[in-house]
Parts: structure tokens; C-alpha cells; sequence
């Protein structure tokens, strides 16, 4: 929703605009709004007005704007578009069980209220101290409204809706239809459940004199099995596991983009944001809601992470390592140096953030701390102490200290001198240097270390055969 409102506003030279409903105290979550702040803020999406950000229209969470929503409900009660309703919880659930049992072909309310004072009120079962306000629905209410996605769209006829709690908190559907009038909103985007609802702002819009703005109802992501998202099973339903799994905001991004709408024929599937905005169009939003497949965003995620450049790459990786405890706070130069070297021979078969510091963590470790796999050691042939005296010898002479150089010298020895497969021939000097069986390359691994390290290394599993 909100890359697709900011990307509407930038389009018409709008504002993107967040709000915070909270005006269910029942659900709200400890958190969930700085949450909110957070992940639009990595994902790049700022607001251009909120709760932070300010604006003219403020304030921006729903909670502190009780005295806003007042005098519409006094008018739509002074108007007869309104009327209170003292039953109880228990009442309204009997009401429901009954109708469910019964299979009524109309269910909702049964305006026991209506026309009623609250002392007439209390003189019949069900009855509750604080009454709500409820809509007083038409038989004619409009049912069919425009969408920029969808069309013509018809929804069912809602019943007497809530617009005030007991609470004194507003539902959702009065405070959005009075927030988006005094906030100058002139487009809705929202997910496709609300389509039911929008009869009812469509009334409360007419009531109160309000211009209708435009709507805009998305598909709801799916998951593989096509079953809905849900936020409480699926992680990836909050935006910052991503972040924490080790993907790029920019992947994420794109993939958002392509979910939203897959790109024409001919169109790249890599699109910066800046490119969704100029060729944004609602006509392109396909009404069948997406499949949210992460292999798409992983290949997107390799994608970014190649496009990189080293400096920036080994940046990040440093960022992602510390936030995700792989790397102290702080950590020291020689360490930074050391990944800055290292993340060109991982660069190009790197799918995660999060996977950088496994594979390059020989790099960070004194030559004496490492310690060697006990699965690779076991791996190891009768012959390794005998390969690796012919190792040390090749590291100990060979010049210059470099790749290349270091491989034809190892392969000579080992490969062409001893007769032994390569894919025997450098496991020990891997295991030794790495304390694997499966690395990063080795020789560019070995050059960045250096010789004193690397003999080191070598030495140490030597005298532990």
C-alpha cells in the first residue's frame, strides 16, 4: 500500500500522507507503530506527512483527534442519519448465534434501539450503561462505487454500522471518512477487503457533505498455496524480517513492484523506484492477488548485491553483520580492511547479506583461534600430512604472493609432481586455511591473508596429523 501510495503522489505531485489508526485500543500492539516508521524508512518510502514528519494537517494518529470526530457524529444524529444503541455485548452475540442458526438471508442488526430513549431502553433485556451510535442505513443505500483498479464494482448492502464506540473512540470507517476530508485525501488505497465497507463511507460522505475521493482496492498477496498472508503465521508478513534475513531494501522494493504488477512484454523486471513512478499506472494492477514467492526475491536480492560496488557492498555487509550480533559493535579496522578485500571473491555468488560473515569468518580470526570443522578434518586422506609438507614448501618460496601464481605453483607440485587429482590435491591446504571443506576460492583467499598467515595455518594442521 505504501509503495503504491507514494508512488501515485509523486506521479500527480501529491503527498504521501501516513496515518496511524488506533483507534481500536483493544489491538493496538506495543511497538507496532515504530515498526511501521522503521520499515518505511529502510524500504525508502518516507511519508511526506506524519506522525514524525509533521504537516499541515496534523496531528496524524487518530487517538489524538477525539474532539475532531464530535461534532460529525452530533450531526449525523441531529440529522437522523444516526441513532444510539444500548445493547450489550452478550445481546449482540445472541443476536448473531441466532441469525447463524437460523440461516437469515439479511443478518446485522435489528435496530432494537432504533427510536427507543435510553429509559425505554433499559427497561428490556440486553441493556448496556454506555450506549453506541450507530448509522441508520437506507433500503436504497448506494452499493456500487468506481474503482482505478477494478472498475465498476458492486458490494453488498452493509447493515447499521458502528461509527462510535462506548469508549468515546471512533470506528475506523467515521474516522477515515472524516480524517480524509480534513486532510485534503484524494485517494484511497487500500487492501480489496475493504470493498465491502465502502458503502457505508460512501454514505457517510454524502451525509456530511464531503467530496468522494478517488479508491483504489488491492489484491491481497498470497502465499505459495495461494492461501492469504497471514501476519501471525507468516514472518515475512513483517517487513523488517526481511532486513533481518539479510535482503536489500532495494530488492525488497522490486519485488514489492513486481507483486503490484508484473511488468509488460519487453519491460525489465529490475526497476528502480524512480522508474515504477514514471511508468505507474493503476490499469496495469492485476485484480488476482499475487503469489508472495521468495525465490523471485532472492534472485532480485543476488542481483542487487552484484550491482554493488565493493566499498558500498562491504559496508553493508559490515552494517547487517553487527545489527544481527555476527560482528562486535565496533568493529576494528583490521577486521574492516579485511572484508573489504575479502567481499570481491563472495560478491558474485551471494544471495543474502546474512551469508557473507559465515563464509569469510577464517578472514576475521587470529591464525592461532581457528578451528578447523571436525566433519572436514574427517575428510581428510591418508596422504594429507604428506600434501601439506609439499604445501608449505610451494607458499613457503613461491613469488609473488598472488593467486595466479600461488595455483600454478600448488598444482605443479601436487597436481603434476605427485600425480594426485586436484579435487584431492587442495583439500588439505582448504581445510588448513579456512577450517573447511567448502570456501570461498582458495588462492584468492590465500593471497588475501598473506604468506605469514597462511604458513601459519598450514603448520598448524600439519602438526596436529
Amino acid at each position: 500500500m505504501a509503495l503504491f501510495d507514494l508512488a501515485w503522489a509523486r506521479k500527480t505531485g501529491g503527498a504521501f500522507v501516513l496515518r496511524i489508526e488506533d483507534t481500536d485500543q483493544a489491538r493496538l500492539v506495543g511497538g507496532s507503530e515504530q515498526q511501521i516508521h522503521d520499515s518505511l524508512e529502510w524500504l525508502g518510502l518516507s511519508p511526506d506527512e506524519g506522525p514524525i514528519q509533521g504537516g499541515g494537517y496534523g496531528p496524524y494518529r487518530q487517538s489524538e483527534r477525539l474532539e475532531t470526530y464530535t461534532p460529525f457524529v452530533e450531526r449525523l444524529l441531529a440529522d437522523g442519519h444516526a441513532y444510539h444503541c444500548w445493547c450489550s455485548a452478550a445481546r449482540l452475540k445472541e443476536l448473531r448465534d441466532e441469525q447463524s442458526r437460523s440461516k437469515q438471508a439479511t443478518t446485522g442488526y435489528d435496530r432494537m434501539c432504533l427510536g427507543r430513549t435510553r429509559e425505554e431502553r433499559a427497561a428490556l433485556p440486553g441493556f448496556a450503561e454506555h450506549p453506541v451510535v450507530r448509522m441508520l442505513v437506507p433500503e436504497d443505500a448506494p452499493t456500487q462505487f468506481t474503482d482505478l483498479i477494478r472498475g465498476t464494482v458492486n458490494a453488498p448492502r452493509p447493515d447499521d454500522q458502528v461509527i462510535l464506540k462506548a469508549d468515546g473512540f471512533p470506528t475506523y470507517h467515521l474516522a477515515v471518512v472524516v480524517d480524509d476530508h480534513l486532510m485534503g485525501i484524494t485517494t484511497v488505497v487500500r487492501g480489496e477487503e475493504w470493498i465491502s465497507s465502502t458503502p457505508k463511507h460512501l454514505l457517510l460522505h454524502e451525509w456530511l457533505g464531503f467530496d468522494l475521493p478517488q479508491f483504489a482496492h488491492m489484491p491481497l498477496l498470497r502465499n505459495v498455496d495461494k492461501s492469504k498472508i497471514s501476519k501471525r503465521k507468516n514472518p515475512a508478513a513483517r517487513l523488517l524480517w526481511f532486513r533481518e534475513q539479510g535482503y536489500l531494501p532495494e530488492a525488497v522494493r522490486n519485488f514489492l513492484q513486481l507483486l503490484g504488477y508484473p511488468p509488460s512484454s519487453g519491460e525489465a523486471e529490475v526497476a528502480s523506484l524512480d522508474e515504477f513512478v514514471e511508468n505507474f499506472s493503476w490499469d496495469k494492477v492485476n485484480t488476482t492477488g499475487p503469489v508472495f514467492d521468495v525465490k523471485k526475491l532472492d534472485w532480485l536480492n543476488g542481483h542487487y548485491i552484484r550491482s554493488l560496488e565493493v566499498d558500498e557492498l562491504a559496508e553493508r555487509i559490515v552494517e547487517y553483520a553487527v545489527a544481527a550480533g555476527q560482528l562486535p559493535e565496533t568493529p576494528d579496522r583490521s577486521q574492516k580492511k579485511m572484508l573489504r578485500a575479502a567481499v570481491p571473491i563472495i560478491q558474485e555468488r551471494l544471495t543474502l547479506l546474512a551469508d557473507a560473515i559465515p563464509q569469510l569468518g577464517f578472514f576475521l580470526v587470529d591464525d592461532g583461534a581457528l578451528e578447523v570443522d571436525g566433519a572436514s578434518r574427517a575428510t581428510l586422506r591418508d596422504d594429507a600430512a604428506d600434501v601439506l609438507d609439499a604445501t608449505i614448501a610451494v607458499v613457503e618460496d613461491v613469488e609473488p604472493f598472488e593467486h595466479d601464481v600461488i595455483q600454478a605453483g600448488l598444482r605443479a607440485s601436487l597436481v603434476d609432481g605427485m600425480g594426485i587429482k586436484p579435487k584431492f590435491a587442495f583439500a588439505p591446504a582448504r581445510i588448513a586455511i579456512t577450517g573447511s571443506r567448502v570456501s570461498p576460492p582458495l588462492f584468492e583467499s590465500m593471497e588475501i591473508l598473506g604468506r605469514d598467515s597462511c604458513l601459519t595455518r598450514l603448520r598448524a594442521l600439519r602438526a596436529s596429523l
